[in-house]
């Protein structure tokens, strides 16, 4: 693959060292490289469990780490898309709340969405990258550059990918996928040196 300039970057704040201290060189370098994170819902930003209410309504939960750390990337230019295969209102408030244009809902072939986001947005795949946890994720993982997993996933979806959270999935597990992708890129000290204060998103809630 072709590196990104800011995969020659080493990290400047003792965090990020310790976050990359076991990452392999070239999952550091894909995950430097990242412009584009894209993100399965189910299972991923939440535990996959769907609560059903006596009118037939879902509901789900979302953890304010995960939502934080999807606001770092964005404050550091890196576009975050949803992408799932499921359908309802639930899924787009929470984009809305975090300020997310780019959200698929439905989608039977991730791998062809992650293609055209790649497309619209000026990047190539090796500059996209996305977590999922199940077999509808496969053809995302064959497309993107960096690909991630949750702790929860089936073994089988764990070995197709470049690295795998520790949490489980709705447990901030996409919140150490944001910290990995920041500290390759040596952004994440920056965060630590302001407290996480937002100069750049201001009143975007986690």
């Amino acid at each position: 693959m072709s590196h990104s300039p800011l995969s020659s970057l080493r990290p400047a704040h003792p965090v990020e060292a310790q976050i990359l201290a076991r990452i392999p060189e070239n999952v550091r370098e894909r995950a430097s490289a990242v412009r584009l994170m894209a993100f399965d819902i189910d299972g991923v930003l939440t535990d996959g469990r769907l609560w059903y209410g006596e009118h037939g309504e879902i509901t789900k939960s979302f953890h304010a780490l995960d939502g934080h750390g999807m606001r770092m990337l964005r404050e550091c230019g890196i576009t975050v898309a949803l992408i799932t295969g499921r359908e309802g209102p639930i899924a787009a408030r929470r984009a809305a709340e975090l300020g997310i244009a780019d959200i698929h809902q439905g989608v039977r072939d991730k791998g062809r969405v992650l293609a055209d986001l790649a497309q619209k947005h000026g990047l190539s795949l090796e500059q996209t990258g996305f977590m999922g946890d199940d077999l509808i994720d496969l053809p995302a993982f064959q497309k993107a550059g960096f690909t991630a997993s949750v702790s929860s996933a089936p073994f089988y979806i764990t070995q197709s990918v470049h690295w795998i959270s520790q949490a489980a999935g709705g447990d901030g597990a996409a919140r150490e996928c944001c910290d990995l992708i920041l500290a390759a890129q040596g952004r994440l000290g920056a965060f630590l040196q302001t407290g996480g204060a937002s100069t750049v998103l201001p009143g975007v809630p986690q």
